[in-house]
């Protein structure tokens, strides 16, 4: 059934870049679990650029709130970086840029939310496929995030399974008293060349603690 529909996908891309066949993140998941992802999830995460070169996605929050404890894990993760948002405001532009990185056979991912006073947060993390999972995310200062996919109501879910931290050659599990809990990111085709990008962190003991949906659709080339 996966190959009967990938033979469907369109013959050109919509970015004016010449896209390179990518089955990264297909070998992540059971062939029957891709299939029933829509064409155009198949087609995001099916093309890579050629080293150095970037897809952009524009877009706008619709939804975004984070509990007390949200907001002060939101203020401490700025030491490594600011990777979790840190905003509450709806409506505002946000940007996403997906860059292939020759140095590490992953991609650089820089997401651009803007606010309604004062200048954007801009978050960077790299996705490696490499670790346990096979797909981890990368914040820097050594640290990273195992991620898990799966396929759920058609939508390509990114869990995380663990968080580490680089010690010269040395990979230490973080405890989980150190770790913001579990983090689903989730990506949805809305059709029409939409999509939706849902970032939820529930922790065990403290509950949702922030949650941010935006919609997007590649920028014209």
């Amino acid at each position: 059934m996966a190959a009967a529909r990938m033979a469907r996908l369109p013959a050109s891309p919509a970015s004016n870049e010449r896209l390179l066949d990518d089955d990264r993140f297909r070998a992540l998941l059971p062939d029957h679990q891709w299939g029933r992802l829509p064409l155009a999830i198949w087609r995001r995460f099916s093309k890579r650029l050629a080293a150095g070169r970037t897809i952009v996605y524009v877009g706008e929050v619709e939804e975004a709130s984070c509990s007390w404890a949200g907001w002060w894990l939101a203020q401490v993760a700025r030491l490594i970086g600011g990777p979790l948002p840190t905003g509450s405001a709806t409506g505002v532009p946000m940007i996403v840029t997906v860059t292939e990185d020759a140095a590490t056979g992953g991609q650089i991912w820089t997401r651009i939310c803007a606010r309604k006073d004062g200048f954007p947060q801009v978050i960077h993390s790299s996705k490696r496929f490499a670790g346990p999972t096979g797909l981890e995310e990368y914040v820097g200062f050594g640290i990273s995030m195992g991620l898990r996919i799966s396929v759920v109501n058609e939508a390509l879910l990114f869990r995380s399974m663990g968080y580490a931290i680089q010690v010269g050659p040395l990979r230490l599990p973080l405890p989980e008293w150190l770790t913001p809990g579990d983090l689903t990111v989730t990506h949805r085709d809305l059709g029409s060349d939409e999509f939706r990008f849902t970032l939820e962190v529930i922790h065990p003991r403290f509950g949702k603690l922030i949650r941010q949906s935006a919609v997007f659709r590649e920028a014209a080339p």
